[in-house]
């Protein structure tokens, strides 16, 4: 895994969180206990912070990013399909966001 830290904020995750080894960490990243980050997903925390629950899959080639006011945030036991775009988007505990989905900013 690649872990980046900036402005002084590193990711966060628990020694029950799985990381793959080529997914990227940047910033302000907190991923909770259980979940998972699958291979080539990067969570890119510089604009504004990602908080992922516990028992979170994040799966393969999936971007998770942020702006000014608009965090992402997903919610426990929840699955992000592969090659999904996380965009400043809330989650709700309990949901599966199907492969391949676009969520922006705002959508909840």
């Amino acid at each position: 895994m690649t872990l980046y830290t900036l402005d002084e904020s590193t990711p966060e995750f628990t020694e029950t969180t799985f990381i793959a080894p080529d997914a990227s960490l940047i910033g302000r990243v907190r991923i909770g206990a259980y979940s998972s980050v699958w291979f080539n997903a990067v969570l890119r925390g510089d604009m504004a912070y990602i908080s992922i629950g516990d028992e979170t899959s994040f799966q393969d080639l999936s971007m998770g990013h942020a702006d000014p006011g608009f965090p992402l945030i997903i919610g426990n036991r929840v699955t992000v399909g592969h090659h999904c775009v996380m965009h400043g988007c809330e989650v709700e505990d309990d949901c599966l966001i199907g492969m391949g989905a676009i969520l922006m900013n705002g959508v909840k």
